[in-house]
């Protein structure tokens, strides 16, 4: 194995396992401060109970989270120290923005699972939403970093150096807007669906009827988080994908394996030929012009795995 195929591989699982973490810790938060919401408008006890509940939870993925980022943030400088020795001035800021959150995040989780009966309501209640608001804000300045990669803007070039580096400048990348919305959009789902389904299991299982009301209260939570963030995920892919035939069209034909640059480009829903979609995905028109990959030298083009994987999160 080539040793950038190894550092790539070795970074995908720890970023496999870091993502669930990191997925959860931005989205546990909100069911936790909605319920909180709910126990001081109501007084009913589920809400509280769910609140504490919650909380333990994101203390314990926080924790995890926390560790596993902490490697991530090491293997960038051993597995791809020419990559940071060059970059490392530019996307230095965003991972710095992301420490200011993340110890934002550690006080005020730590104010609102020990503050409860020691701080005024108002206060303990904007520590719930400081947690929420600080685990959004980690994920968007390392998501900014990423997106940074796909589009690098910000510095110019002389003989294989960079110069001119404007690190605010590199954090406006054009990519930014669309992966921190999908990301954040996507942890909401994702964790959303997964609290729903646990205690959805909790009521179909009918064990605990003294716990019904509270099953019944965390779903309802946990769906309105998830719900309407489903629906906006495909728009927001929509953008994203237009995003990619702006700036990245090898990327948009891998995906699709269009070999020749073609008006009216189809994109395959399964086994059928949608003549004009991809086109139109690509440009809102179903006469544009997408690029193929026969204008990409065959040692540049992407791997063909590239579509089967696009697939499956599509699928998914």
């Amino acid at each position: 194995m080539e040793n950038v195929l190894f550092a790539r591989s070795q970074m995908a699982i720890s970023l496999a396992f870091h993502i669930v973490f990191a997925a959860v810790g931005m989205a546990m938060p909100l069911c936790m401060v909605i319920a909180e919401l709910g126990w001081r408008r109501t007084r009913h006890r589920d809400y509280l109970q769910l609140a504490k509940l919650w909380a333990r939870g994101t203390a314990v993925m926080f924790a995890v989270g926390a560790v596993s980022g902490t490697v991530l943030s090491f293997e960038l400088g051993l597995l791809f120290p020419r990559f940071m020795e060059h970059a490392g001035a530019i996307i230095g800021m965003p991972f710095s923005l992301e420490g200011f959150a993340f110890f934002t995040e550690a006080i005020f989780l730590g104010l609102y699972l020990y503050g409860r009966e020691r701080v005024p309501p108002g206060l303990h209640l904007f520590s719930g939403v400081m947690v929420a608001v600080s685990g959004v804000l980690s994920a968007v300045f390392v998501t900014i970093a990423n997106a940074w990669m796909n589009a690098p803007t910000g510095f110019g070039l002389r003989g294989g150096e960079f110069i001119d580096i404007d690190p605010v400048a590199a954090m406006q990348t054009p990519f930014a807007l669309h992966e921190v919305l999908h990301m954040v959009l996507a942890a909401y789902v994702a964790t959303g669906l997964a609290v729903a389904a646990l205690h959805a299991y909790a009521l179909l299982r009918g064990e605990e009827t003294a716990n019904a009301g509270l099953h019944r209260r965390a779903l309802a939570i946990a769906l309105g988080v998830a719900a309407p963030c489903a629906l906006l995920q495909p728009l927001v892919g929509h953008f994203a994908g237009q995003q990619v035939a702006e700036h990245q069209p090898v990327k948009l034909a891998a995906i699709e394996q269009l070999a020749e640059t073609q008006a009216r480009a189809p994109l395959h829903v399964g086994p059928v030929a949608v003549p004009g979609l991809l086109s139109f995905m690509a440009f809102n028109r179903v006469d544009a012009v997408v690029q193929g990959l026969a204008e990409v030298p065959p040692d540049e083009r992407p791997p063909t795995a590239v579509r089967p994987a696009f697939q499956v999160m599509v699928g998914i």
